[in-house]
């Protein structure tokens, strides 16, 4: 098994569009989350989200922009920082061994809701004509691997809010076992369309308005949780075989390590703590890892009352009483719910917070919850925490559940 460094990160999110900016906002505890001021917002009835500030028009020509939803506009303008910031030689590559992995739950979410606007709302049967072309789930892959004339597996995993996260641990696989020497591999999610909020406002899983602070609306782990609030965004990492990348003097950001999926069952939409904890243990034997051997821990933590109870028990039947001194950080109280990006988001500010010794904080964290007693980096970043491994979690409704363990850089 070879072992699997990442050389290169891009990112467009609510936190910035850069891995610096990103991690900066992170760091600060600076909220990307916001009243969402949309011609539609009147029409929810908590108008929050998370956005990314992201004009696609800078980056592509005007007849390729025709064709790109906005989730493929930022996931490609993330591969293209990512792979720049790795400076591969791509043409000297063989781009057979180079692959695309992305994650993504809802694809071309705006796509899809202008064109049943057009539908039914208008009564028109005059609908765009890249409409497939702009909401398939798998448009953002394969711009990406267009962009860059990249011709190994093109592949995309639409497993709800662990997509990006599952996209990572395989093509991270691919790589460990030799059938890659590069992957590009992340998520990108663009859901913040009436017709997406709608639905996920009938689940009623989405955060009320803190009427105090409408930025400080997502709790995770607080007493005073009230659920989540969607953002949008890209975050790709550049994966590669580690003897390669030293051998051509790549800058390493860190590996991955160890990558875990289970399938849990016992309901579509509730979690469970087995069920999460299984997840966990998978990535912990990818790795060869003890459970001890882990520093710090990437908490999925949306902030609803089913999800960050259950997480908590789940890190405990793993951890067992070695919990309670674990770091842990949910940093969707700032970047909001990527759903399909989510993993990416968060395994990309894992790595930098590995690089910078530091623990993220989990912000507006200020009502104790009995059931959730952990160390869960309250309100403000701690410095000076050198993890060497982090375990980053995803779990997703479908019962798809991944975790990645994180290594830092030698």
């Amino acid at each position: 098994m070879r072992r699997v460094a990442v050389t290169g990160l891009g990112v467009v999110s609510p936190l910035g569009n850069s891995p610096a900016a990103a991690f900066a906002s992170a760091r600060a505890g600076r909220s990307g989350i916001h009243r969402l001021e949309a011609p539609y917002a009147h029409r929810l009835a908590g108008p929050l989200a998370a956005t990314a500030d992201f004009d696609g028009t800078p980056y592509f020509e005007p007849l390729k922009l025709r064709m790109l939803d906005r989730v493929s506009q930022m996931a490609v303008q993330a591969a293209n920082e990512a792979l720049a910031a790795a400076h591969l030689d791509l043409v000297r590559a063989d781009r057979r061994r180079i692959g695309v992995f992305l994650g993504t739950g809802m694809g071309g979410s705006q796509t899809s809701d202008d064109g049943y606007r057009t539908l039914y709302g208008d009564q028109s049967d005059r609908i765009k004509p890249f409409t497939v072309l702009m909401g398939m789930h798998n448009a953002p892959a394969a711009w990406i691997g267009m962009e860059h004339d990249l011709r190994g597996p093109n592949l995309t995993y639409s497993t709800a809010c662990s997509s990006s996260a599952v996209a990572i641990g395989e093509g991270s696989m691919r790589i460990a076992h030799g059938e890659l020497d590069v992957a590009i591999a992340g998520g990108a999610e663009a859901p913040l369309s009436l017709g997406s909020l709608k639905a996920w406002e009938a689940l009623r899983t989405l955060a009320a308005i803190d009427a105090d602070d409408p930025s400080a609306s997502c709790k995770p782990f607080s007493g005073n949780r009230s659920g989540m609030v969607l953002g949008e965004g890209a975050a790709m990492l550049v994966l590669e075989d580690r003897n390669r990348a030293v051998a051509r003097g790549a800058t390493i950001w860190g590996e991955i390590a160890g990558y875990g999926f289970a399938n849990d069952t016992s309901h579509i939409t509730r979690p469970s703590a087995e069920g999460q904890a299984a997840a966990m243990a998978a990535a912990l034997e990818s790795a060869a890892l003890d459970p001890d051997a882990i520093d710090a821990i990437n908490a999925h933590g949306t902030g609803t009352q089913a999800n960050d109870g259950v997480e908590t028990a789940a890190i405990k039947a793993v951890f067992g009483p070695r919990a309670n001194r674990i770091p842990i950080s949910a940093t969707k109280a700032l970047h909001g719910h990527l759903l399909g990006a989510a993993g990416a988001l968060e395994c990309l500010l894992a790595l930098l917070a590995m690089r910078h010794e530091v623990a993220l904080p989990t912000m507006h964290l200020h009502v104790a919850d009995p059931g959730c007693d952990l160390d869960y980096v309250p309100n403000r970043a701690r410095d000076g925490v050198a993890a060497r491994t982090t375990l980053s979690s995803s779990f997703a409704f479908g019962g798809a559940n991944a975790a990645l363990v994180l290594r830092a850089a030698a």
